[in-house]
């Protein structure tokens, strides 16, 4: 019989090692070993690749984040050009549309001739009650001429240089304006006040009045053109022992944000105060 050389012998045991190791990793009985053999390699490549991005970060993200900074500035300054330019068309729309709305009450007055003008200022105190227009007797306006917008009637001028005019709105405490009501054969006048709050007055006890009730000017006096809106009743005040009764107003006119107006320029106001027959002494 044939001997089996030492060397053949070690190569099978060898193969039969190999063999057997690798059925042992198939069936997981390894993986502890492994692991044990394994994990110092694995926490040195992770503490290297940790420092390595450390490195990478300390030199490239200073330069990011100025890049980003720039950038985020000039976004943010792109946005602010965006809203003063959209709040600057919406300021031109507004004005467009104030100014088509008086030319639309200007061409239902065809009879009427009117300067257009934009307020300028108001009156600080807060017991008179003014604006300031730019345009003047250059511009062919002249003391007591009517001033209106689309809404209705604002009050007169009161004043003149050669570039703007001074208007007394209907709120003044010393603004009077005759008017009738629109439903009723029946003047009165509306009167302003140091507070700005408007009243009907001069109205007789027989007539009925209901809130609601439109005002337009009637044209005594000789001040303001007739037809020309006022406002509306708000509250009625009527005691029997009074000769008159009186009524609160809302003005169709918003005062406060009252921006441009039209100054009727081809009415004369006739002061009729010679005429009227003082008391007897």
């Amino acid at each position: 019989m044939r001997s089996i050389s030492p060397r053949t012998l070690r190569n099978a045991v060898i193969i039969l090692l190999i063999i057997g190791l690798i059925f042992l990793s198939l069936g997981g009985f390894l993986r502890p070993i492994l692991g044990i053999i394994m994990d110092p390699f694995v926490a040195a490549q992770r503490w290297l690749s940790e420092r390595f991005m450390a490195v990478y970060d300390f030199f490239t993200l200073p330069r990011d984040v100025t890049e980003l900074l720039l950038r985020n500035t000039q976004l943010e300054n792109e946005v602010s050009n965006l809203q003063s330019q959209v709040i600057q068309l919406q300021e031109q729309l507004r004005e467009a549309e104030v100014l088509y709305s008086l030319l639309d009450f200007a061409r239902s007055r065809p009879q009427d001739q009117y300067v257009a003008a934009a307020v300028i200022g108001r009156d600080p105190s807060p017991f008179l009650h003014y604006v300031i227009i730019d345009h003047g007797s250059d511009d062919g306006i002249q003391f007591g001429m009517p001033v209106v917008t689309q809404q209705g009637l604002v009050g007169r001028v009161d004043a003149v240089t050669a570039s703007a005019s001074r208007v007394k709105l209907i709120t003044d405490s010393s603004s009077i304006v005759n008017v009738r009501l629109q439903n009723q054969n029946e003047d009165a006048q509306v009167k302003g006040s140091v507070t700005g709050e408007v009243n009907l007055e001069m109205v007789s006890q027989n007539i009925t009045l209901n809130p609601g009730d439109i005002l337009l000017t009637s044209g005594l006096g000789g001040n303001y053109p007739t037809d020309i809106l006022v406002g509306q009743i708000l509250n009625v005040e009527k005691t029997e022992n009074n000769l008159f009764q009186t009524a609160s107003i809302q003005p169709v006119i918003d005062f406060e944000g009252l921006r441009a107006i039209l100054v009727i320029t081809n009415f004369k106001t006739i002061n009729i105060q010679p005429l009227i027959p003082s008391a007897p002494q």
